[in-house]
């Protein structure tokens, strides 16, 4: 079908009020239609934009490919590509507004450095200075081990595996990870479980054949709004997909959805039990595919044998017959697309639960095919490349690093001794980081790109963990924020259409973003401020070379590539020009498969033959690493593991004196620590303080009313939010977290949602758990009445 170009697109109010736009529907194995979303600045038409410039989303996981609009060396708006696989030409609302922030008047544009307890600024040799001084001091002092990196999932592939060449290869050090840990690591966990190898299975083409799609613990509807948008597409069309929905909250998908499910938080694997429980009693299985590429299954058979419905209902809170229901849905489906999210791996026994979902395609032989997938989805727009890359807790190109033999390769790769890289143990997460900054064994943290004294778990210990005597704090960022202003530097870095590289979305679709304009000031890149650090520390290889060998963005892809050949994530049949020919193409790229890979195991085989294999995989209930001569035992014919659960209680329970238990989530309207979307003003119109959802029920017992001012109370802290009075299930509370500690009141009460959240976290994947808190509720003043 012909372009149809979307007009909501540059009408600001319309596309606020309706996120997703207008419907193009189409039915079951039909192409989506395209339909081109555009905003461009007040005054700026198509023809008096200079040129447009190729990039993809960056406020989200999705992956959508985009334009950007340059006139007078500056950005001017965004459009969708009508010929891009992901979007086919619509944009998020986030993309389309958010684009704004890189010409902010308050972006960092000059180094910072403390100087008597306030920062000032300086030039770049001095704040390179200063971090390169005392990266010496503390490898003299105490080894690779006083040092850490903490990342994002919003940066590039190249500046990843640069990242991870320097701290891995270079300095040595095992304390390397991301704010992905807070998103997508039990996205990661659930498939080196099920798979023994990171890499989605599934395609959102899937999405265009299937007759049912579940969604577990996944607001689509405003975290990937254009995947939604496809699935809104479908539904407006001939032979519409039935829908399941598993969330507390009546969020859009909910309202759309055939079965509900709104489960207490932290039962998840409860529920999960209970509706394969009632796919296998029925016989919805594929015995065939079970025998022929699966092992475990007896087990899972045994396990969820103890959970019939009606446990299941009495331990989640939910009606017996709907679970029936929603399994018959679930089992009875023809082709069936599963995707998860945080409502899962931010919650109690997150890799578990997610485990379960891969069961389910397991069991019913839904793996490979058009309309078969599972997508662990990821929240950030590079988080699939942290994971390739080896900058999140893993090993560069899915590689073992409990096997000799892939640090060996790594090691000849990087041409660096073995001995080098620290693989006593797996790469430290990023909640063991901040716990030995807090023991004091860990002296220097190296920030890029992301705000943990917003974004972390319970957030008074975060404050006191990075202000404390004795820890070194490099921040590197676009603009000031809570913890740039925590730091002992503070280093300006380029953004999004100021710089070159690839990114990689949950789907594995690679997308090429290029430069636009130039940044601001003196900030860099930056790619180019790690190969900056590398060079002044005189980091070398074996051979007396520099470490790492590359000097821009192209030569950095083009070492990733030599890196990923042979293994899941195989980028070698992609280059620059090639994308830039074709748009989005989905990893393993290779000879063999020159335009990429829809999907994996279409042929039932599977990356996990004990030496070819990511991980060997953790027991999913005591989180105990599996040995590597016990997977060889439980899996030498290299096929899927299935792998059971017992529901376990949360760590936090529900009490009189916290009466409600606590969950926190996201707003279409923003991403994060609103770094980015509080400086779009229709964005931060749209959604400019926090508030707190509760139920009618609820709110009738305590006399509240809409728009009423209430203090949320935790064990950990109190902050103040508007009531919200929503369907939400009875006896939760929701708060969004992107509001930070600077978006205090007049009357300096905390907005910042992470002041109430434990420090805790899965025992698998080491995702902090934000979505099983407890919390009590009062009235501070009313609202209007």
């Amino acid at each position: 079908m012909g372009t149809r170009p979307d007009m909501s697109g540059s009408d600001a109010t319309s596309r606020i009020q309706d996120p997703w736009g207008r419907r193009t529907p189409y039915g079951p194995g039909e192409d989506w239609p395209t339909r081109v979303d555009q905003h461009l600045a007040d005054g700026v038409t198509t023809e008096t934009v200079e040129r447009w410039v190729r990039t993809a989303s960056v406020l989200h996981s999705n992956g959508d490919g985009l334009d950007i609009a340059v006139a007078d060396n500056r950005i001017v708006g965004v459009r969708g590509r009508a010929d891009d696989r992901v979007n086919h030409g619509r944009v998020d609302v986030k993309d389309l507004y958010g684009w704004q922030a890189s010409s902010s008047r308050d972006r960092l544009t000059r180094p910072r450095i403390r100087k008597n307890g306030q920062l000032v600024e300086c030039s770049w040799d001095v704040a390179m200075d200063r971090i390169v001084k005392r990266s010496r001091e503390l490898l003299d002092d105490q080894g690779p081990s006083a040092i850490g990196f903490y990342t994002s999932g919003q940066l590039f592939l190249e500046e990843y595996y640069t990242l991870g060449v320097i701290a891995h290869g270079a300095i040595g050090t095992n304390h390397v990870d991301g704010n992905t840990r807070l998103c997508t690591a039990t996205a990661a966990e659930a498939l080196k479980e099920s798979f023994a190898s990171d890499g989605q299975p599934g395609s959102y083409t899937d999405i265009d054949h299937a007759d049912v799609i579940a969604l577990f613990g996944h607001n689509i509807a405003e975290t990937q709004t254009v995947t939604w948008m496809r699935t809104l597409d479908r539904l407006a069309g001939p032979n519409p997909p039935q829908i399941v929905c598993v969330d507390p909250r009546p969020t859009p998908v909910a309202r759309h959805a055939t079965v509900h499910l709104a489960p207490l938080p932290g039962t998840n694997v409860a529920l999960m039990n209970g509706l394969l429980h009632e796919i296998i009693a029925n016989g919805w299985i594929d015995e065939d595919y079970i025998d022929s590429h699966t092992v475990g299954f007896g087990a899972l058979r045994e396990m969820v044998a103890e959970y019939p419905p009606e446990r299941a209902a009495d331990i989640c809170g939910v009606d017996a017959d709907e679970i029936r229901r929603a399994a018959r849905v679930l089992g009875t489906a023809k082709k069936l697309v599963s995707t998860v999210l945080q409502g899962f791996y931010q919650s109690n026994q997150a890799t578990a639960a997610a485990v379960q979902v891969n069961n389910l395609h397991l069991i019913r032989g839904m793996l490979g095919r058009p309309g078969c997938g599972v997508l662990q989805m990821n929240g950030q727009p590079t988080a699939q490349n942290t994971r390739e890359c080896g900058a999140d807790g893993d090993l560069a190109g899915f590689r073992n690093w409990a096997n000799e033999d892939h640090v060996a390769e790594l090691a000849r790769l990087w041409n660096v001794d073995k001995d080098k890289l620290s693989h006593d143990g797996p790469p430290t997460h990023a909640m063991k980081i901040f716990e030995l900054a807090e023991e004091r064994s860990l002296r220097m943290l190296w920030i890029s790109a992301t705000n943990p004294a917003v974004s972390l778990p319970e957030l008074s210990r975060i404050r006191s963990i990075l202000t404390q005597e004795g820890l070194f704090v490099v921040a590197q960022d676009m603009f000031t924020n809570e913890t740039t202003e925590l730091a002992d530097v503070v280093l300006p870095a380029a953004g999004w259409g100021e710089k070159t590289g690839t990114f990689t979305n949950a789907d594995r679709t690679v997308h090429l973003s290029e430069k636009a304009v130039a940044p601001p000031g003196e900030s860099r890149p930056d790619l180019d401020i790690f190969l900056d650090y590398a060079r002044r520390m005189g980091f070398r290889d074996k051979d007396g070379a520099p470490l790492p060998s590359w000097t821009d963005a192209a030569s950095a892809f083009d070492a990733w590539r030599e890196c990923s050949a042979g293994r899941p994530c195989d980028y070698t049949g992609l280059s620059y020009d090639l994308l830039r020919e074709r748009g989005g193409i989905q990893w393993p790229c290779t000879d063999e498969a020159p335009d990429g890979t829809e999907r994996l195991y279409a042929d039932g085989e599977f990356y996990s033959a004990p030496d070819y294999c990511e991980s060997y995989g953790k027991d999913i209930v005591t989180g105990d690493p599996v040995k590597p001569d016990e997977y060889r035992k439980l899996n030498p014919d290299a096929k899927a593991l299935i792998k059971a659960a017992p529901y376990l209680p949360p760590g936090e329970i529900p009490s009189d004196a916290y009466p409600f238990s606590l969950i926190t989530g996201r707003t279409v309207y923003h991403f994060h620590t609103r770094t980015k979307t509080a400086r779009a003003p229709e964005l931060q119109e749209a959604a400019p303080d926090v508030w707190v959802e509760l139920s009618a029920s609820d709110a009738d017992a305590r006399h509240i009313l809409d728009g009423d001012l209430l203090a949320i109370t935790s064990p950990r802290g109190t902050i103040t939010a508007s009531a919200r009075i929503t369907g939400i299930r009875p006896g939760v509370l929701f708060v969004p977290f992107h509001y930070g500690y600077w978006d205090c009141d007049a009357n300096g009460h905390e907005r910042a949602a992470n002041e109430l959240t434990p420090t805790d976290w899965d025992v698998a994947s080491k995702q902090p758990i934000f979505k099983t808190g407890i919390a009590s509720l009062a009235l501070v003043r009313p609202g209007r009445r």
